[in-house]
């Protein structure tokens, strides 16, 4: 690696760490050669400064995952959005094809409708899980984000966030099941399923279900999201998108 990539690779760093590891890092730009100009933001004559390209990146993926935050987790938020709605698992389509031949379409239906309602109360808890990982990302992560395929930080954030998203998940999604009165209707229908001759069902976690189908359709947003900001001039909303994303 070149002198001048490894200073520009620090750099970029310092734009995306928490301050808490500021010092740290500055200790390791004293080690490394400066750029031409580097205490003035430019890496070369009339291009872009190292810091500012990585505000702008680090700016990009928190206006990504804010908007995919916003989108999933409103009224409708995944029941209206065919990409992202939660169906009945498969698991369980032995028993909703056993209860709407006996007339229970209503109920099935009002069923799907609560899962993801328990799915979009539970999206708003995902921000500041991303964006603390967009605070701790390193220099291989930030280098692999900018060179990456137009889904890369979203595959970084499932890497880094999904056990963190599934912890913060799974008890909103227990307690808005139990309101909006999900987990009930899933143990009356599966009683009436029960009744129903030569219908074989088996026991399921519904809970788990829920959660891992909601951060499965956040995921699918928040990629949709990386790919307008990558690809979609409309859709960098500051100056300092415009500037950044503009020139690669």
């Amino acid at each position: 690696m070149q002198p001048t990539r490894r200073a520009w690779l620090a750099m970029l760093a310092f734009a995306l760490i928490p301050r808490r590891a500021h010092a740290q890092l500055d200790e390791l730009l004293k080690q490394l050669p400066q750029l031409p100009g580097a205490g003035k933001g430019t890496s070369a004559p009339g291009g872009l400064g190292d810091v500012k390209i990585g505000e702008g990146l680090k700016q990009a993926l928190q206006v990504g995952t804010e908007n995919a935050v916003k989108l999933t987790g409103r009224t409708d938020g995944y029941f209206k959005n065919q990409a992202i709605k939660i169906l009945m698992p498969e698991k369980l389509k032995t028993l909703e094809r056993g209860l709407r031949t006996v007339g229970y379409d209503r109920e099935i239906d009002d069923f799907v409708l609560r899962m993801n309602r328990a799915a979009e109360q539970a999206a708003p808890s995902a921000k500041k899980i991303f964006w603390d990982a967009i605070g701790a990302m390193t220099i291989d992560d930030a280098r692999g984000i900018l060179n990456g395929a137009q889904t890369a930080a979203t595959d970084y954030f499932k890497t880094k966030t999904t056990g963190q998203l599934t912890t913060a998940f799974s008890p909103v999604v227990h307690q808005t099941m139990a309101d909006v009165g999900v987990t009930k209707q899933y143990e009356d229908l599966f009683a009436r399923a029960q009744r129903i001759p030569f219908l074989n069902l088996e026991s399921f976690d519904l809970d788990q279900y829920v959660v891992g189908r909601a951060l499965d359709g956040l995921f699918h947003v928040v990629g949709d999201e990386e790919k307008r900001i990558r690809t979609n001039p409309a859709a960098r909303v500051t100056d300092l998108l415009r500037e950044v994303f503009g020139q690669r």
